[in-house]
């Protein structure tokens, strides 16, 4: 049996997705980077979409977009439902903008049918999440969680421009980030709807995933030291080819998350230097990141990888240098959120596929805050940070449908303790 509601605030929903699609940098693909000209105009967007809901939005100081529907009496605690409004370069329409979307249509639902909850809801648009523009991820969201690392204001992006600039440019008061962090008493708990970004809905031919935990993550900047030489008179057994120690070791990379249940790495980028057809690579550069379900065995499997690596090195008579980067714990959703949008789900006649989410994602920047839990949608092919991302309207329906019967549902005694 399958359940749609045909909610009114689906089509709206929908609507304003493409609309907001329209507020880019680069034309004729949607390229939002933080505290851009078309993040301003989606700020401006978004902001008028909370007005016409009934809502009074603000901009904080770090750029985000936050409006509050008051619970059976004022000064509830507040469900926050949130995502981020910032995309990848040449994106698609529905990563992080669809999070923020069904929080606002969830509100104009309630406010349709005259029903006011024993808690607050607070819908949040983070200005930014995919951390392109900058060398920090969910800062938007960590400001709110108080976890915002000041020293970030000091990076800078390609041109040179620090986030401190940047924002006072955008007419942001950094002194005032310190006071966007929201007091734990005050917050009942997180969720946040989002695409699927991977295949695994799709392939269960179900609408709507409950996600259990958000991956364990850690990268590395990887360098080799070989010793370039000519091609035509270097013999091979002579050679310290940084190359293709590179090569060697990324193969290793694959093998040993392919022997590790629920482990993924990639190299993402690699460069060779001196970059000529006929010399030998003296000096390789490449990016490594390694996932897994839980910190566990997220460390096991990084210990085994960069033993690999090591030896590798030490095989070709190359030198590794290895600096980790970027690090966050996996996050686990709360099992009473889980437990909620799993009877949702069910409520509407569909299974409740548990999976985790190997993505980063701001419900991240609240674990130890709040409670916290994901709703993932179904997406085309599991495509995502891509043009082609894809939903549907009738998915979109149900997830909405879901989102609606949890908040009503939503015991706050359930997630206390």
């Amino acid at each position: 049996m399958t359940s749609i509601s045909n909610l009114p605030a689906t089509a709206r929903m929908m609507e304003r997705l493409e609309k907001l699609a329209l507020d880019t940098d680069e034309p004729g693909k949607l390229t939002r980077l933080y505290l851009s000209t078309a993040h301003r105009k989606a700020v401006d967007t978004v902001m008028g979409w909370f007005s016409e809901a009934g809502l009074t939005p603000s901009l904080d100081a770090v750029g985000n977009i936050s409006a509050r529907f008051e619970g059976k009496t004022p000064g509830l605690p507040a469900l926050i439902i949130a995502s981020h409004i910032d995309t990848v370069r040449d994106a698609g329409k529905y990563d992080g903008n669809l999070g923020v979307l069904a929080g606002l249509a969830v509100v104009e639902e309630l406010r349709r049918l005259g029903e006011t909850l024993p808690f607050a809801i607070e819908v949040i648009a983070f200005g930014d999440e995919e951390g392109v523009r900058f060398p920090i991820t969910m800062s938007g969201s960590r400001a709110v969680a108080g976890r915002f690392n000041m020293a970030a204001l000091d990076g800078a992006d390609a041109q040179g421009i620090t986030m401190r600039a940047a924002m006072e440019t955008f007419g942001l008061d950094t002194a005032a980030i310190g006071a966007i962090a929201r007091d734990p008493k005050h917050v009942l708990a997180y969720i946040e709807l989002h695409i699927e970004q991977g295949p695994v809905l799709e392939a269960a031919n179900q609408p709507l995933g409950v996600v259990t935990a958000i991956a364990s993550i850690q990268r590395f900047a990887a360098t080799i030291k070989g010793e370039a030489g000519h091609a035509g008179t270097v013999p091979m057994p002579y050679r310290h080819d940084a190359l293709a120690a590179a090569a060697e070791m990324i193969l290793a990379v694959e093998r040993i998350a392919n022997g590790r249940k629920g482990m993924v790495g990639t190299v993402g980028i690699i460069g060779a230097q001196p970059g000529a057809v006929n010399v030998i690579p003296g000096d390789v550069n490449f990016s490594l990141d390694l996932r897994a379900p839980n910190d566990e065995d997220r460390n096991a499997g990084v210990a085994e990888v960069l033993a690999a690596l090591e030896a590798i090195a030490k095989k070709r008579g190359v030198t590794l240098t290895l600096s980790s980067g970027y690090e966050d714990k996996a996050a686990l959703c709360h099992p009473a959120i889980q437990q909620g949008l799993a009877e949702a789900i069910t409520g509407l006649g569909f299974e409740p596929i548990a999976l985790p989410s190997g993505a980063g994602h701001d419900a991240m920047s609240f674990e130890g805050f709040c409670p916290m839990g994901m709703l993932f949608l179904r997406c085309k092919g599991g495509i995502s940070h891509n043009p082609a991302e894809s939903i549907t309207p009738e998915d979109a329906d149900i997830a909405l449908a879901a989102m609606l019967a949890f908040v009503r549902k939503l015991d706050p005694a359930k997630l206390r303790g």
